[in-house]
């Protein structure tokens, strides 16, 4: 009966008689995004192509820079509901999507030097 009782307000999200509030549902999001880089920049690693790794150093950065700025201003410590855990999470894995995609632009990049190198000159 208590869960009727309760008016969330217009940013929280209610499921089940649990309130998901703001605090927890931004670093989730953020998290997800960083799991997306991780999966992106690791495909990126083993596919050639740009648009992979500039999806991956585009979603780590946002979801690192943005879970690092809630961490930051999350207050209390763990399991607070302030989101803590959830933006730490998104930092770590923001920032192994950043390494992921860096790692496959460089491989892009050698890979797109050596072929204009072993291509054959053509006689005067």
């Amino acid at each position: 009966m208590s869960v009727f009782l309760a008016t969330p307000s217009a940013y929280d999200v209610v499921a089940g008689g649990y309130v998901l509030g703001t605090g927890r549902t931004v670093p989730s999001v953020l998290a997800v995004l960083g799991l997306v880089s991780v999966v992106v920049g690791a495909r990126a690693l083993f596919r050639s192509g740009r648009g992979a790794e500039a999806v991956a150093l585009s979603l780590g950065s946002i979801s690192a820079i943005l879970g690092g700025l809630h961490a930051a201003n999350a207050a209390g410590g763990l399991g607070t509901g302030n989101g803590l855990a959830g933006a730490v999470l998104a930092v770590v894995l923001g920032l192994s999507g950043l390494v992921l995609g860096a790692l496959g632009l460089a491989r892009s990049r050698r890979a797109a030097g050596a072929s204009k190198r072993a291509a054959p000159t053509r006689p005067r």
